[in-house]
């Protein structure tokens, strides 16, 4: 607990990590706004914007580590908080858990907030006389968004700690996530691109956004566990076992 509450503290001391949780909140919110008139339901209207929180999702996951490499300034000795890091807390297995639970922590509060407030906003300029969802339906499919950005955001920070840098994953991640996927165009090419992570749990909060032959939530969803899975215990064999 002492490791996770200083874990949760250096990220909100991170300007980055704010930044990735207003994106987050508004870059959503203002993706299901411009799509309000597009005639779909205020429910599939507001889980439009969910792609673009995934980049906030990832800036948190990258930054939560990439940090620790940075260089401090000149007055302060120009040395990098990893070293203080492994100096307070010796066992490397025990900072990874503390740093994926607190990027679970941060991102499921994000979720949390995000969500009722995109959904809240497009009921109010969306027509809702047509066909919406049921609420059980709107509970999983919220649930599952919320799944999607964790394990998004788990992925970029095992891949943050493999490459011991900051500026590929952020890259490469969030332009996959903002601009062009390449998954789904991988996918237009073969079928085991559905089996990419990104692509893999689309349907864990939006049929919308995806195509015939994609997996369905449920497999889905496990395709993306096990992705993320693979990465972190990838990430800690790495950690473990390389200098400082």
């Amino acid at each position: 607990m002492n490791a996770l509450r200083a874990e949760l503290r250096k990220a909100l001391s991170l300007p980055a990590v704010w930044a990735g949780l207003a994106v987050t909140l508004f870059g959503s919110t203002a993706i299901a706004v411009l799509n309000s008139g597009r005639g779909k339901t205020a429910f599939e209207t507001a889980l439009g914007g969910m792609p673009l929180g995934t980049v906030g999702a990832v800036v948190i996951g990258v930054v939560a580590f990439s940090h620790e490499y940075t260089a401090n300034n000149a007055d302060a000795g120009g040395g990098r908080q990893i070293t203080t890091t492994l100096t307070v807390t010796p066992q490397r297995i025990r900072i990874l858990l503390a740093k994926v639970m607190a990027i679970v922590l941060l991102v499921v509060g994000s979720a949390a907030v995000t969500l009722p407030v995109t959904i809240g906003i497009t009921h109010l300029i969306v027509d809702t006389t047509g066909p919406g969802v049921s609420f059980g339906d709107a509970i999983a499919r919220c649930l599952g968004g919320t799944l999607y950005w964790t394990l998004m955001a788990l992925i970029a920070f095992a891949i943050t700690v493999i490459l011991r840098n900051g500026v590929i994953p952020l890259i490469v991640l969030i332009v996959n996530s903002s601009v062009v996927s390449v998954s789904f165009l991988l996918s237009k090419l073969t079928s085991l691109a559905f089996w990419l992570p990104d692509v893999a749990g689309l349907r864990l909060f939006s049929d919308v956004m995806t195509v015939e032959g994609a997996l369905d939530a449920g497999p889905g969803g496990l395709v993306m566990t096990g992705w993320a899975v693979v990465f972190c215990v990838a990430a800690g064999f790495v950690f473990t076992r390389r200098d400082a």
